[in-house]
């Protein structure tokens, strides 16, 4: 069972930035891909980014060139840098894998990002 840890939440103003980061218990470089998803009060979860294993990097429109996914292969991290948030960035966010197509079942506890306006 691999173990997902996520760290590096808090509370910030808008405008301000966090960049939080995803310890797996596996080498990342055996997933086909990580993500960061996230899940805001009364909303279902919804994936924000996505790194391969190639290093191709996706994102949802709304964060689009204000977030980046990374990976440090060495550390076994997958971070992602939030900047210029906003109050609609409000949520719990999860890191997740796929070795296939689907993604894993398995979720951490998630690191909580609150933006104050």
């Amino acid at each position: 069972q691999v173990r997902l840890m996520e760290s590096g939440g808090g509370l910030v103003q808008t405008g301000e930035s966090l960049r939080l980061s995803c310890t797996a218990s596996t080498p990342i470089d055996t997933f086909a891909a990580m993500g960061w998803f996230r899940q805001a009060p009364g909303k279902q979860r919804e994936i924000v980014a996505v790194i391969t294993r190639g290093g191709f990097t996706s994102y949802v429109d709304v964060v689009k060139g204000r977030f980046t996914i990374s990976r440090d292969t060495a550390k076994n991290t997958v971070d992602l840098q939030m900047d210029n948030l906003a109050a609609g960035d409000k949520a719990i966010y999860y890191c997740n894998y796929r070795t296939g197509a689907e993604w894993s079942d398995s979720w951490g506890q998630g690191t909580r990002v609150t933006v104050s306006t």
